[in-house]
């Protein structure tokens, strides 16, 4: 028989040894790469330190209360049942606090609704299980798929281990590229379910409706490749649809913009 310490031992050498799996879990949202993803990054740090300051309040005092008001100690109960001085404080301070929180909260959301003065619009389609991007001014349109390495690979009995694989279920064929540092309006909608289209390094997350336009926009101040996912449950592939963003220079988003317009 396995004594207490031995299995307590062996739990707990089990739980060292999974620390470096769970290092990589980011628990809290990602600071981004676009104004917006940070100012919602700021909004979210704002009210999450309001919240923990207010519990530590309320339970500072719950603590105190029973720890220092308690029978044994020969505390005798109020005899009153209103307090007029009691229910204005904790009227008041609710409402400042729910308006300090209320003022950042309302710049943002007003921010995030305004792609005005937008230099490029692109509009995204859903479908089962891919999606189409359109350079509206430009004339330029084509389709993104999961890469076909990947495609095989999820496959049952592929042979293909998914370790070996980079961003497994995360790559498509042909990525939307845009460029650096400019404001990009996205335009969002859907062919024959509500999918959504979501980059968490930008921030942001529209649902895609069939027959409806939803509307997003950002500005990516870094250079790079940005992966998200279709966020809304759309049917029997819906884990094998990303969304892989490139952000290049404007240089190098002309070239390839005229490349693409060639190809058409």
């Amino acid at each position: 028989m396995k004594s207490p310490k031995r299995d307590l031992a062996g739990g707990v050498a089990l739980l060292l040894a999974a620390v470096p799996a769970y290092a990589a879990w980011d628990l809290n949202l990602r600071v981004g790469v676009t104004p917006l993803s940070r100012d919602i990054y700021g909004l979210h740090m704002l009210i999450l330190w309001v919240c923990v300051a207010i519990a530590v309040a309320v339970f500072a005092v719950m603590i105190y209360s029973v720890a220092t008001f308690r029978h044994s100690k020969g505390a005798t109960p109020a005899n009153f049942d209103h307090s007029t001085l009691a229910e204005v404080i904790w009227t008041i301070v609710p409402v400042l606090i729910l308006v300090f929180m209320a003022i950042p909260a309302a710049r943002t959301l007003v921010a995030i609704e305004d792609s005005g003065g937008s230099e490029l619009t692109v509009k995204v389609t859903g479908y089962q299980w891919k999606w189409q991007y359109e350079y509206v001014e430009h004339g330029v349109s084509f389709f993104s798929t999961l890469a076909r390495r990947h495609d095989a690979a999820r496959q049952l009995d592929s042979g293909v281990n998914p370790r070996t694989i980079d961003n497994y279920l995360l790559e498509v064929d042909n990525p939307l590229v845009v460029p650096q540092g400019v404001k990009i309006r996205v335009l969002v909608t859907a062919a024959d379910v509500i999918h959504a289209w979501w980059v968490p390094d930008f921030g942001m997350k529209k649902d895609a409706i069939p027959g409806f336009i939803n509307e997003l926009w950002f500005t990516a101040d870094k250079a790079g490749t940005y992966r998200g996912q279709c966020a809304e449950l759309c049917g029997r592939d819906h884990g094998f649809m990303p969304v892989v963003v490139e952000v290049v220079p404007r240089a190098e988003f002309d070239a390839w913009l005229a490349a693409r317009k060639t190809t058409e």
